[in-house]
């Protein structure tokens, strides 16, 4: 069992309401706590308030009825989760990174309100998820989908088996089956002006990455023999094709990098499409800050302990 509160941020848009629940169902699921976070300031219409004593005291009140309301609804729809909410002065991700130090996970809707409401939108979570030490799950698209599988993107990169290990204990914990997708290019043969040069088969490129992927899993199935897998390896768009499996899942889970060439962005170009485009909730994995990524049980197992 998990030990790490989930870390649920809100602002009082729909969005926000969609992953405050997700995040109730995960809490009560996992048996953790979850805290619910509203970032606020004093700024409407470019104005400082703080020097308006009334007015601040307005500003703080409805900003705590915000949170009395998000725990209410987490509580209806989790009745075992246990709940506590808190309105925290300041901008959004600075907030939200803070309560996450001591969170298993971070969960915040694909966009806000805006204005007040502290913009948990698009920018917010990319942000995010490029910067939490643990896991966070954007929810969007079919945000109530409980059945279905679990898509995991793989590339054979040590954050994908970061993935693959949470992927596994996602399945396990819904008690469905798990897909893990691999996705390629086969490379056009450079113009030259001797021989013709060898073409890739991509029958034959495919098998060998089908054999890739099953080796890349291979432990995590071993670990979690309850999950059924299911392999897939497609020629195109790795974003393309996991926004495709994601029409049929009730999560889709990546690594926080790859082997593409924005891996050194953390995130990558991948986890940015599917946070944009994806049809189910994305839960970007990430190793605990600290530890080297996919040498370790730490590194393999980010959500096994509570860490993140």
């Amino acid at each position: 069992m998990d030990h790490a509160k989930i870390v649920v941020g809100v602002d009082g848009s729909a969005p926000s309401l969609d992953a405050l629940r997700w995040a109730a169902l995960e809490a009560q699921r996992r048996g953790v706590d979850l805290e619910v976070v509203l970032a606020y300031h004093w700024r409407v219409l470019g104005m400082r308030l703080a020097h308006n004593p009334e007015l601040a005291d307005q500003v703080r009140d409805f900003a705590a009825s915000v949170v009395d309301a998000a725990v209410a609804e987490a509580r209806t729809t989790a009745p075992h989760a246990r709940v506590h909410g808190v309105a925290v002065e300041g901008e959004p991700v600075p907030v939200l990174l803070e309560a996450a130090a001591e969170a298993g996970m971070v969960v915040v809707g694909s966009r806000g309100a805006g204005g007040f409401a502290s913009l948990l939108a698009g920018s917010v979570s990319v942000r995010l998820a490029t910067q939490a030490p643990c896991p966070v799950t954007v929810v969007r698209g079919r945000t109530t989908a409980d059945t279905g599988l679990v898509v995991v993107g793989v590339d054979g990169s040590p954050a994908a088996d970061v993935a693959a290990g949470v992927a596994f204990e996602e399945a396990s914990r819904r008690g469905c089956a798990l897909v893990a997708v691999w996705a390629f290019y086969v490379p056009l043969p450079a113009r030259t002006m001797g021989p013709p040069p060898i073409v890739c088969d991509p029958v034959e490129v495919a098998a060998d990455i089908r054999s890739a992927l099953v080796g890349q899993v291979a432990k995590w199935r071993d670990k979690y023999p309850d999950v059924p897998v299911e392999y897939a390896v497609i020629q195109g768009s790795a974003a393309a094709a996991l926004t495709d499996q994601s029409r049929r899942a009730q999560l889709v889970v990546v690594g926080s990098r790859g082997h593409g060439r924005a891996a050194g962005l953390l995130l990558g170009s991948v986890g940015l499409q599917l946070i944009h485009h994806a049809d189910c909730p994305v839960l970007v994995a990430r190793t605990p800050t600290g530890a080297p990524v996919g040498t370790s049980d730490r590194a393999t197992t980010p959500l096994d302990g509570g860490e993140g």
